[in-house]
């Protein structure tokens, strides 16, 4: 059943507004946006019978405070740009802010000359408009919402094209900074990562808030196509204001004996629905998921993940952790699915909740579905409250309680962290998480 006339109404008006701003973009483009807006208006709302958004939190998501319109000129844009500062040396750099491109730091000329592609994609859609054609969108929003994918779709702006030709490796990481700014706005960031054959590529995302007081929407979509032997490394940081409702669809495609590795920080929005396929295609192939959350307060945090292994000889590796303060929930539903031609596959699947108070509330749905017969898959979830001996040992010590949790958290999160690549973004994210309990102190 599809939503009723009137409640898409005022998005559908919206959506003609933004298809008539598109005089310039190739018909193609505008095709597949109204496809996509067709598609988000019969597709309908979850319910709570929907397995896919099981244990989650549905009001709301008819988005009836969203403004789906164009946006007024951002006035502190050079300040965003100074605040967009994670790394210091970097191989290309985009700052945006609700979708408009507030700072393009483009590539060298070495690496143009090899082929490199970086590009935000209102500039990629009419000079590399064969690449997003083989590329853009082409992988399945199947982890429950699909609705909002296509969303995504159908009001997409801005965000950045990253295409590594065959062999060619770069040292330096590629980082995007997607600022929300705007009360009531709606941005959809999209990162789209495409190396060729053995090539060799970093890049960083960040997605941040200009004021902690400015409710948003943000629906943003990350794909990663990684060719035959190429290495692939990712890393999110979340950090909207929590008056902010976040989706992130994530997923990778893993070419024969390629490597990808994905981790997300996420500690931001008063509600956050993640979602990451891997999908491991290519014999020899890895793929490494992780990811960390910190949940005070009202937030949720739902994460849904899907390990596909559809070839023999290939490994992945999903580690989860999660820590929640006061009446937080989490919830984490994840799957092993081997196929029957999968042989020898070495699949983990991992998610480990800490509570610090005895309101909050984690759920955790691993699982398996395994059709070869040899092969070595395990999953696990834990939950357990911080050890009341850890607690005295540092009280006995003069450590306030509060101080004494953070501690722990920090512990408990470090075996994600120091898998961050570049040490200057490993280094913003303790800080971001410091910063998060710094300010619960205050309240």
């Amino acid at each position: 059943m599809s939503e009723s006339s009137d409640a898409i109404n005022p998005i559908k008006e919206a959506f003609n507004r933004h298809i008539e701003d598109l005089d310039t973009a190739p018909a193609w483009w505008k095709t597949s946006k109204t496809e996509a807006f067709e598609n988000f208006a019969s597709l309908p709302l979850p319910t709570r019978r929907t397995e896919t958004w099981r244990f989650a939190n549905i009001k709301g998501l008819e988005l009836d405070d969203v403004k789906f319109a164009a946006l007024p000129s951002i006035s502190d844009a050079a300040s965003l740009v100074d605040r967009s500062n994670f790394i210091e040396t970097y191989a290309g750099r985009f700052v945006f802010g609700d979708d408009q491109t507030l700072k393009a730091d483009r590539l060298s000329p070495e690496l143009a000359a090899k082929g490199v592609i970086w590009a935000p994609l209102r500039e990629a859609v009419s000079k590399h408009g064969e690449i997003l054609k083989d590329y853009f969108m082409k992988q399945e929003a199947d982890l429950g919402s699909a609705k909002f994918a296509a969303l995504h779709q159908a009001f997409l702006e801005n965000g950045a094209l990253l295409y590594v030709p065959k062999g060619v490796e770069i040292e330096d990481p590629f980082v995007v900074y997607n600022w929300s700014i705007n009360a009531g706005s709606a941005i959809f960031p999209h990162t789209l990562v495409i190396t060729e054959d053995f090539a060799k590529v970093r890049l960083v995302e960040a997605n941040l808030s200009a004021t902690e007081d400015a409710a948003a929407f943000s629906c943003g979509v990350n794909h990663i196509f990684a060719g035959v032997g190429s290495t692939v490394d990712y890393t999110l940081l979340q950090n909207f204001n929590e008056q902010t409702l976040g989706f992130q669809i994530n997923s990778n495609i893993a070419g024969k004996d390629s490597n990808v590795k994905t981790i997300s920080v996420n500690v931001g929005c008063k509600r956050y629905r993640s979602e990451t396929h891997g999908q491991i295609k290519g014999s020899g192939s890895q793929v490494n998921m992780l990811s960390l959350a910190v949940a005070d307060h009202d937030q949720e945090i739902d994460q849904r993940t899907l390990q596909t292994h559809s070839a023999p000889h290939t490994y992945s590796n999903l580690l989860f952790k999660n820590a929640l303060v006061d009446d937080a929930r989490t919830i984490f539903s994840g799957l092993i699915k081997v196929d029957p031609g999968a042989q020898q596959t070495d699949a983990y699947q991992t998610n480990r909740n800490l509570l610090l108070s005895g309101t909050a509330e984690a759920n955790s749905l691993p699982g398996l579905e395994i059709d070869a017969n040899d092969v070595k898959c395990s999953h696990g979830a834990t939950t357990s409250q911080i050890e009341d001996d850890e607690i005295f040992y540092m009280l006995a010590r003069g450590i306030p309680r509060e101080k004494a949790q953070e501690l722990i958290v920090y512990g408990f999160f470090e075996e994600i962290l120091e898998q961050i690549s570049c040490d200057t973004v490993a280094e913003n994210a303790r800080q971001i998480i410091q910063a998060k309990f710094k300010k619960r102190l205050r309240k």
